[in-house]
């Protein structure tokens, strides 16, 4: 099931897209609605490769299960861009928008850069987003868990439509 990342990436793009002259506060926006977002019990696809897991860090190692998580997470991040340009975007606004779902994806991202460089600002970025994200995960239900999350996708894409009326 692929829903994490891209519900990240549109509401990052919902966000730019209603602060469309304010690019610092929207773009700090879209990376901040990443954790709120992640404070709402949600399900998670399971990371298989130890590699890609940002809470081993292990050594790189091209596996099948490597494969299949760049697959289920490459996949994600690429649908959620896409959703968001589709939504989203004009020709006059199409590299805010490109970028503000970059944004609401970025932290997960910098957790993979973590788990290489254990390095400050990531440890405390880590830190702060292991804190905020969700205790209550919905590993046992991935039909409820993903079909909540096209909910929220269709209520925010439903929000940002009229607020830009």
């Amino acid at each position: 099931m692929i829903v994490t990342l891209t519900t990240h990436a549109i509401v990052g793009a919902a966000i730019t897209s209603v602060f469309p002259t304010q690019i610092p506060f929207a773009l700090a926006a879209a990376f901040a609605s990443h954790f709120l977002i992640d404070a709402i019990p949600h399900y998670d696809y399971p990371i298989r490769s130890q590699s890609v897991n940002p809470l081993v860090g292990a050594p790189m190692k091209y596996d099948k299960n490597f494969w299949l998580d760049a697959v289920t997470i490459g996949g994600d991040a690429v649908l959620g861009v896409a959703a968001s340009l589709l939504f989203f975007a004009s020709p006059q606004n199409f590299w805010l928008i490109f970028f503000g779902a970059c944004a609401g994806i970025l932290p997960d991202f910098l957790q993979f850069i973590y788990g290489r460089f254990p390095k400050e600002p990531l440890v405390s970025l880590q830190r702060f987003h292991m804190w905020i994200h969700t205790k209550h995960k919905l590993k046992k239900h991935k039909v409820a868990g993903t079909i909540s999350q096209l909910l929220f996708v269709a209520a925010v894409i439903t929000m940002t439509k009229i607020l830009l009326l």
